[in-house]
């Protein structure tokens, strides 16, 4: 096989948690049931935001579209890993890796450049908030969106296609639970380092850049905070950033983790990616919806006009 140079299986096995068989049926519960909430709390957010109009707001659009990339991400991954769960085939289709690898790296790229891009929002709305409306206005939201997608796109199809592109010489076992695109960089029998550094590249704006805008927007918005002269003007400002800060708190505190201490073994490495690809669609739209008055008083207003 050592002189063979094949680019791609038509199948490929994934090992998953197999190295911890009597964790596949917990983890198949928890993970059917995370998986129902998470399309039924995502679907939820996108179809208030379009019935009730207090919720057609610049914060609320950018909240639509994070919703939209959780759904992606979750139907994307989920499904294949809940067949492996169950089943004793470990296998997933070409096409189906092909496309878990530029999916997941497009949905996690766009969602790091959308999380800057709430901070900016917030930091309009609280430093300020005369010209919030006139600033954030449609036309700059969908600009704004259309970035943010189109960047993790274009980042998506370098990565996961010069990943494709790799001599494989047989190999076709990944130990992962899903296609990504380190772990196919991982499979080639040939030179990775162009593709490593790439990748590396790749990740400055999402991974570095994007957290510091957040980290520069949020010390702007304290110290707008703490110069307003009452305490209900305090809390109001901080409740509005409060959804937004949890998440990308979750979203980049592990990446953050992972990079200053990477995971010893591959079966952390693994639940870290299962934070992202299971937990974090789940956790969004809770949050969003627990901690924003907003969306509840929407859902109260829906609820009651159903009722009567």
């Amino acid at each position: 096989m050592e002189g063979e140079n094949v680019s791609f299986s038509s199948t490929f096995i994934l090992l998953g948690f197999s190295e911890h068989p009597w964790l596949e049926i917990p983890l198949f519960g928890v993970v059917l049931v995370s998986y129902i909430i998470t399309l039924m709390g995502n679907s939820s957010i996108i179809l208030l935001s379009l019935v009730e109009p207090r919720l057609q707001t610049p914060m609320y659009f950018f909240l639509d579209n994070l919703s939209v990339l959780d759904l992606c991400v979750s139907c994307a991954i989920v499904p294949q890993l809940l067949a492996n769960l169950w089943g004793p085939e470990k296998t997933i289709t070409a096409w189906g890796c092909i496309t878990q690898a530029y999916l997941f790296h497009w949905t996690g790229c766009t969602e790091c450049a959308l999380l800057a891009v709430m901070a900016l929002d917030r930091y309009m709305a609280i430093c300020r908030p005369l010209r919030y409306m006139l600033i954030m206005r449609p036309r700059v939201c969908m600009q704004l969106a259309a970035t943010t997608w189109l960047s993790g796109l274009a980042n998506s199809l370098l990565q996961a296609t010069l990943a494709l592109q790799l001599p494989r010489c047989g190999h076709h076992t990944l130990d992962h639970f899903f296609c990504e695109v380190p772990v196919l960089i991982k499979l080639a029998c040939g030179d990775t380092t162009a593709n490593n550094l790439s990748l590396a590249l790749g990740a400055v704006p999402f991974a570095l850049l994007a957290p510091v805008c957040v980290l520069i927007s949020y010390t702007f918005i304290t110290r707008a905070v703490l110069k307003l002269p009452s305490a209900t003007g305090r809390y109001k400002a901080l409740s509005t950033c409060s959804s937004h800060l949890a998440v990308v708190v979750m979203y980049f505190g592990p990446a953050i983790y992972m990079y200053l201490q990477p995971p010893a073994s591959s079966t952390q490495a693994k639940f870290m990616s299962f934070f992202y690809c299971v937990v974090t669609p789940l956790l969004n739209p809770l949050i969003y919806t627990l901690r924003n008055k907003d969306v509840k008083a929407a859902w109260k207003r829906v609820l009651w006009s159903r009722v009567e």
